[in-house]
């Protein structure tokens, strides 16, 4: 069985599971996050293995975001896709706190076919981003674009706009609030 193959299964046995447990089924959620833990375990491992000690703080760390932000998660979208978003980003958090900016960046050659197979998903979600960045002021969706979309440290961001690193961080901030308030909205 490939990776896409993998995927589309561990896909289709999770997302009737999320949903039950968004829905309050405690049984459901605790089978869901029994699977996503053993995927978290491999998906951290491969990438952690001069490290290993890390891995189960890591699934620890991904799995208490995952409960946290429930309520971020949209249905429309694949559940998977959504946890390796969040573990990604405690992946690259552990990296930054160590210092070691060389394993951020994955070669195409690493990406995992289930990622590359959520392109059209991803563009969407691109496209939706842009769009609401596009209510606000200049300046607040400049700072987030640099700070939250590319990445940048404050820093990084100031220099290369001239602008200091307080007012981006004000400006982001403001940013993220107004979104925060269309979205919910919407």
């Amino acid at each position: 069985m490939n990776n896409v193959a993998r995927e589309d299964a561990f896909e289709h046995q999770l997302k009737p599971l999320w949903d039950r447990a968004q829905d309050g089924d405690e049984a459901a959620y605790r089978a869901a996050l029994t699977k996503i833990a053993a995927r978290l375990r491999a998906f951290f491992g491969r990438r952690l293995r001069a490290s290993p000690d890390d891995v189960e703080d890591l699934v620890q760390e991904t799995l208490l975001a995952l409960h946290l932000r429930r309520g971020t998660y949209s249905s429309d979208l694949p559940v998977s896709a959504w946890v390796h978003a969040i573990a990604r980003h405690k992946l690259i958090d552990l990296f930054r706190r160590r210092g070691r900016r060389e394993d951020l960046h994955e070669t195409f050659e690493d990406l995992e076919d289930a990622v590359l197979a959520v392109t059209d998903d991803a563009q969407h979600a691109k496209r939706d981003l842009l769009e609401l960045l596009n209510f606000l002021p200049a300046l607040q969706r400049q700072a987030i674009l640099l700070l939250k979309i590319e990445g940048l440290t404050a820093p990084e961001a100031s220099s290369r706009t001239g602008v200091s690193v307080s007012a981006l961080k004000v400006q982001a901030h403001r940013g993220l609030k107004r979104l925060a308030l269309i979205v919910g909205q919407r």
